[in-house]
């Protein structure tokens, strides 16, 4: 336990999560690993057993601890999705730069085509996934149902690549759609189920430049109307 440090009062809560996982990064601890219990944490870092409960609590809804009933502190599974539903709803991210959103969008999406190239080359289902998502996209009536439907596509795009990580990142984006969601038209869902097909059939067809092209001209249209 030497490399857990007394802490002062000011923000306990917060230092005691950061000190747990600083623990976890220095001890290269595994998912199924124990930590030391709630009391000897309590009495190494010089506060109280409530005070590190709340920061045990606090890792383990993003799945960095988990707390069993007989088995004490381990160190979790951390659930990516959980920590995009949380994150998601931050202001910082509704109140972002469009522009911004728009070219983080074009640098994770483009970067993952390669990947899904290489995949999509020896596994046609990928192909498949994502025609059955146009297919879809090309019968909707609603807004509502298309925009679901594209950010369908587009996760599933970064699926496809097998950039697990990425998956849960590209979900934080997903406040770039709520910004423009007032002002899609019909004609433009038309434009941009097509524009899926063009994609994924020149990704199937090994077309790595023209894939990126067509994906690049796909998210920047959004500029129009920034």
């Amino acid at each position: 336990m030497s490399k857990l440090k007394t802490l002062p009062r000011r923000k306990i809560c917060d230092q005691v999560a950061q000190q747990i996982k600083e623990f976890i990064v220095t001890e290269r601890l595994e998912p199924g690993d124990r930590l030391p219990t709630e009391g000897k944490l309590a009495e190494t870092f010089g506060i109280s057993r409530l005070s590190v409960r709340e920061a045990t609590k606090a890792l383990e809804y993003v799945g960095i601890v988990e707390a069993k009933t007989g088995v004490g502190l381990t160190v979790g599974q951390m659930d990516l999705e959980r920590v995009t539903e949380h994150l998601v709803f931050h202001p910082a991210l509704h109140f972002a730069d469009p522009q911004q959103l728009i070219d983080t969008r074009v640098v994770v999406e483009i970067g993952v085509l390669p990947h899904v190239v290489e995949r999509m080359a020896t596994d046609s289902s990928i192909y498949d996934r994502l025609q059955s998502v146009i297919e879809r996209s090309s019968s909707a009536r609603r807004l509502q149902t298309w925009l679901e439907l594209d950010i369908e596509f587009h996760r599933t795009l970064l699926e496809s690549s097998g950039l697990t990580p990425l998956v849960a990142f590209g979900d934080l984006l997903h406040v770039f759609f709520q910004q423009f969601r007032e002002s899609v038209k019909k004609a433009e869902w038309q434009a941009g189920t097509q524009s899926h097909q063009r994609l994924i059939d020149a990704l199937r067809d090994g077309e790595l430049d023209l894939a990126s092209a067509e994906l690049r001209q796909h998210i920047e249209f959004h500029k129009t109307r920034v």
